[in-house]
């Protein structure tokens, strides 16, 4: 029986990083203004959060196995309205609440593409996000990660320890590669016990059974 191991153990036999991949999130006004139409005033706004077997900005590709399995594993977060982004990418493996600026409520693949919808919450950095939003400001939105690649003709490969964290909404990077001065660090044994500590069992046990399911 195959169960899929923990980041901490996987470190001692891989190098770990942070690991993000960037999509520009299209929106229109007018979708803008139709949200807060019919969500009682909320932004709540459905784009690609990013996509499998695609060389992505930073020359890394993300299976799409791999970006199926994550997905599944997010519902649980999604139905517990756990599901929470960032404004702007911290050089961190874990979520800061006070950094929180909107809540995904949805997320499914179509081929090799990953959907969502994006609710823009009312917090200090949601309601900076929102006025960016509705002064048509062009935004990004950014998985954020942990695990390892492998190096394949001349690309590198997400391996299979990949560990989705969280969706969140950066900046358009002006040049390809923009942000590879903040992301690939490799993670200290603190922060993947960090990391360890911010997933309940109860996620351990979903990511576990999924695993099973799935390959059986």
């Amino acid at each position: 029986m195959h169960t899929q191991e923990s980041p901490v153990h996987i470190a001692s036999q891989r190098q770990l990083q942070l690991l993000t991949e960037w999509n520009r999130f299209d929106y229109t006004k007018q979708m803008v203004t139709e949200s807060k139409a019919s969500n009682s005033g909320k932004i709540i706004l459905k784009g690609i959060l990013q996509k499998s077997d695609t060389l992505n900005q930073n020359g890394r590709i993300y299976p799409r196995a791999i970006l199926e399995r994550e997905v599944r594993n997010y519902q649980k977060f999604i139905k517990e309205r756990r599901a929470l982004g960032e404004l702007d990418h911290p050089a961190t493996s874990v979520v800061e609440l006070q950094n929180v600026s909107h809540l995904i409520i949805n997320a499914w693949m179509e081929g090799d593409t990953v959907f969502g919808e994006v609710e823009v919450l009312p917090t200090p950095k949601g309601q900076i996000l929102q006025q960016l939003i509705e002064t048509n400001i062009t935004i990004g939105i950014s998985s954020r990660g942990v695990g390892s690649t492998q190096n394949e003709a001349g690309h590198s490969i997400v391996n299979d320890d990949f560990q989705l964290i969280c969706w969140d909404m950066v900046a358009e990077p002006s040049t390809p590669g923009a942000f590879m001065m903040q992301e690939a660090k490799t993670l200290s044994l603190n922060e993947l016990h960090q990391l360890k500590r911010s997933y309940s069992k109860s996620d351990r046990i979903c990511r576990i059974i999924n695993d099973i399911m799935f390959r059986a």
